[in-house]
């Protein structure tokens, strides 16, 4: 047999291991269905597509890279969230669900054939840069992203710390294509900070779902609650691209006592999931209001359904991505892998959430903060204090001058919490829901001494 043909019979055999790991991967000894035997037939074309090329194409190509370039396309040809990955492309992924990686911290979809940000990672260079959920990327550098793959569009933007990469972006109504610097930078990825609000409100803040993220947040809330008794909760998955489903279950549970909390449903058995919820060890029963946007998906949008539908937390805020699809990592026998849409999930309720997304028990959009204003152009109404001559209160001082000292005490709040009160109009409502709440709730207790 000729050398060439040698290596052709090599690299068919290597096409038939790829195509075999996938169909038997995970499916135990089930016999191949009678669709897949129909497939095989096909493959002869393939072959002798690869001979063709291999015996007349103008210039020597490697077997390894047209297959591999082969089962890209047909992996891209399903949907914008099924892909395959080298070894290192692979690799690369295992790590970033464990900790960290080198790059600019965006999540990103093919969305319309366009290459989308789903939302920046809080903290990053693109965060700080100003990227938003639902951005467009229209270039890479130079290189236009028509055509291009999810995986080669995230090793195009990723690179060594310190160096910079352009991104051209569309937004919507923005006239012109915006183009950003963005130095790249390592992404750590901790996924859970937490906070008070004031005395007895919580802030929880979930930017990913990775592997430690429901241990995260249990330590995270239970030194909240060391800090005295929490009388509500402010849960924020806004701009939460998603990640680990074990995790989003695992979320759910902590705030759920019973109840189902996802179902995924899929061509095969195994698929075919329900994930209830269980009886804690400590009972958590203060009103919770999850905070969701644009930008918040797949597992965010798990948890926030699951809490909506189980009647455990008020949603406020705009309409969730609408990504209602599981993906499963398929390793292969080379050390590549397939990331293949294996489900579809739905809340409690049995909704599907696939393109419509959460819809917010509250809407309320994000209005980004006015620059402030200086003191002396802040808005101030007339008041008969203000007046000539004005006649004093019975039994009570004159109130002090502008710019003195306040006559009652303010709550006491972190200078982290003063910050993000007043510079987030969401928060701010979510945080006066919970007052409200709290103060009806008190009234409900005396009603019903009586």
């Amino acid at each position: 047999m000729k050398p060439h043909k040698v290596k052709l019979f090599f690299y068919f055999v290597l096409l038939l291991t790829f195509i075999g790991g996938a169909l038997f991967l995970n499916g135990g000894q089930r016999a191949v269905t009678a669709g897949t035997e129909e497939a095989y037939p096909d493959l002869e074309i393939f072959t002798e597509v690869l001979r063709q090329i291999q015996e007349n194409y103008v210039e020597p190509q490697d077997p390894k890279k047209l297959i591999y370039g082969a089962v890209k396309g047909m992996v891209q040809s399903l949907d914008p969230h099924s892909s395959f990955m080298t070894k290192d492309e692979y690799q690369e992924l295992m790590l970033e669900t464990k900790g960290s990686f080198t790059g600019i911290g965006i999540e990103i979809t093919i969305k319309d054939n366009i290459l989308t940000v789903v939302s920046p990672i809080e903290g990053t260079p693109a965060y700080k840069v100003g990227l938003k959920a639902g951005d467009k990327i229209i270039k890479i550098e130079d290189k236009s992203t028509k055509n291009m793959t999810l995986m080669d569009a995230v090793k195009r933007i990723r690179g060594p710390k310190g160096t910079k990469v352009k991104l051209t972006i569309l937004r919507e109504g923005e006239r012109k294509p915006l183009v950003f610097s963005i130095t790249r930078d390592v992404i750590p990825l901790k996924s859970v900070r937490a906070f008070l609000l004031e005395p007895g409100i919580g802030y929880v803040r979930i930017s990913t779902f990775q592997s430690k993220t429901a241990k995260d947040l249990a330590k995270a809330v239970g030194d909240l609650e060391e800090k005295g008794r929490l009388n509500g909760l402010i849960l924020d998955l806004r701009n939460n691209p998603g990640g680990l489903l074990s995790q989003a279950i695992e979320v759910s549970d902590y705030f759920l006592d019973s109840g189902i909390i996802v179902t995924t449903k899929g061509r095969k058995h195994s698929q075919d999931i329900v994930a209830r919820a269980h009886k804690n060890g400590e009972t958590r029963d203060y009103p919770i209001i999850v905070l969701v946007n644009g930008g918040s998906a797949s597992a965010s949008e798990i948890v926030a359904g699951a809490l909506q539908d189980n009647k455990r937390a008020v949603i406020l805020g705009t309409r969730t991505f609408g990504k209602g699809s599981v993906q499963t990592i398929l390793p292969l026998s080379d050390g590549s892998a397939l990331r293949l849409t294996t489900a579809r999930y739905y809340t409690p309720s049995g909704r599907s959430i696939q393109l419509s997304g959460i819809q917010p028990d509250i809407e309320l959009a994000f209005v980004p903060p006015e620059k402030k204003k200086k003191k002396n152009e802040e808005k101030r109404f007339l008041r008969e204090e203000d007046l000539e001559r004005h006649m004093p209160g019975e039994g009570k001082e004159e109130p002090e001058e502008k710019g003195g000292k306040e006559t009652s005490s303010p709550v006491k709040r972190s200078e982290k919490a003063k910050e993000l009160i007043e510079r987030d109009n969401q928060v701010r409502h979510a945080l006066q829901l919970l007052k409200t709440w709290n103060i009806f709730s008190q009234m409900k207790g005396i009603s019903a001494a009586k």
